[in-house]
């Protein structure tokens, strides 16, 4: 029995130190990160060409898909490089909270105790009774129950004690709240005795490869750093034999569903495939999941304009975008969002999709170069829409209603010359990007 015991011991340990050993991991100093061909995945070119043209329409300074920790795109847009810095906005929550439970670990904190043990009573407006119902667990999922629409002069992300009041008990209102989620940061520097610099470069740095920064509390790096993090969580919180998050308690609690209120939201993430979700500045609950079109174990870091990292367990993958506003309505994901997986998602050859762009059934568009008419066919009638970008991401024409048309025309001398992205939408809402040149 205890040959058998020790046999099954040993075959689950190799299995787990396979698991482990299974993603890539880049060396911390130095730009070597190992690459997979797109085309061992099956990704055809022509709808690289298509996600990279939607990508620069819609504003994106940097994009990187990593598999089992490998890039297998990577493409930076005008004049930002590798070598460029951009900030996380809101995305930076997500570090916040792994370097949180890096703290628990150490003993530093209990996410279960009252912020005021801490930062000291008197860190809110609130009654005192009321404040010391705040826990740092409610920070974490934005449970404090302080207004996130505080009276002017104050807005969200203010921390002054004046702007931090009382709505609700702790724990019984969800509300999207930057001022109070920087207490967290606080918490950890006040306990730790060092700034938060120097904590997130002595605890995750230096062991990951991460060179970033953080001003006013929200964090700065290059894309491969974001890429760096999201290997981490894919990892779950360990880089390469280096466990960074020994909590695996913590670990599970962040990357999942933190109180009943938002389904959707974790520590600091959010998460997709729930069957409800509030958003920032509201206060309903809306039915169905994050991202559609995202797989349902994707949980994901997101910042204003924008900002992404989506980590996706089941696929091994990890996919960052850094940029300007992608536009449109943007309350945690973005209609951006969902558009953009539909791209990845076809990026496979395998997948029918209206991306692939040599499908010429469904649409056909010349002359290309264009110096005045550009006709748009389609002879499938399923094309409902087209809008015109020029190089800067600014839309300078639009038409819909055109599904009914066999040919559309579109006036290309009242544009200068240059290079313009054209947008098609049928009538599944997908899209296609396409560059055209005007001289």
């Amino acid at each position: 029995m205890n040959k058998k015991i020790k046999l099954i011991t040993v075959v689950l340990l190799l299995n787990f130190i396979g698991k482990s050993q299974s993603f890539y991991f880049p060396p911390t100093t130095g730009n070597v990160w190992d690459s997979i061909l797109p085309s061992n995945l099956n990704y055809c070119q022509a709808r690289i060409d298509s996600l990279y043209n939607y990508l620069q329409v819609k504003n994106t300074k940097s994009f990187i898909i990593l598999k089992n920790g490998k890039r297998v795109l990577e493409k930076y847009f005008g004049t930002y490089t590798k070598d460029s810095l951009w900030y996380w906005a809101s995305a930076s929550k997500s570090l916040a909270s792994f370097i949180t439970g890096v703290a628990q670990q150490k003993g530093f904190i209990n996410i279960n105790n009252q912020v005021s043990q801490y930062l000291g009573t008197g860190w809110t407006s609130a009654p005192l009774v009321k404040e010391n119902m705040i826990t740092v667990k409610h920070l974490l999922n934005m449970t404090s129950g302080l207004n996130d629409d505080p009276p002017l002069p104050c807005d969200n992300e203010d921390t002054a004690k004046t702007c931090l009041t009382y709505t609700a008990n702790a724990g019984t209102r969800w509300a999207y709240h930057t001022g109070t989620y920087r207490k967290i940061q606080d918490v950890v520097s006040n306990a730790v005795g060092q700034s938060y610099n120097a904590i997130t470069n002595n605890w995750i740095e230096t062991k990951t490869g991460m060179n970033g920064f953080w001003v006013q509390q929200v964090y700065y790096s290059k894309a491969r750093d974001m890429a760096r993090f999201g290997l981490l969580n894919l990892n779950k919180g360990i880089w390469n034999t280096d466990t960074l998050m020994k909590d695996t308690a913590y670990f599970r609690a962040m990357t999942n569903t933190s109180q009943n209120l938002n389904l959707a939201y974790g520590y600091l993430w959010w998460l997709n495939g729930k069957s409800s979700l509030m958003t920032p500045g509201l206060q309903f609950t809306f039915p169905g999941t994050l991202m559609s079109n995202a797989p349902n174990d994707m949980y994901c870091a997101l910042g204003k304009n924008d900002q992404k990292i989506y980590v996706v367990p089941s696929q091994n993958i990890v996919v960052i975008r850094q940029g300007n506003t992608a536009g449109g309505f943007n309350l945690a994901a973005s209609a951006f969002d969902n558009v953009l997986w539909d791209y990845i998602n076809k990026l496979d050859c395998s997948v029918t999709a209206i991306h692939n762009n040599s499908n010429q059934s469904l649409y056909s568009m010349y002359p290309n170069p264009v110096n005045d008419i550009l006709t748009i066919e389609n002879p499938s009638l399923t094309i409902t829409k087209a809008s015109i970008f020029d190089i800067f991401g600014n839309m300078v024409y639009s038409i819909n209603d055109i599904h009914n048309n066999l040919k559309t025309a579109i006036d290309f001398s009242i544009f200068n010359m240059g290079i313009y992205f054209i947008e098609l939408q049928d009538i599944n809402k997908n899209n296609i990007v396409k560059k055209i040149v005007k001289f």
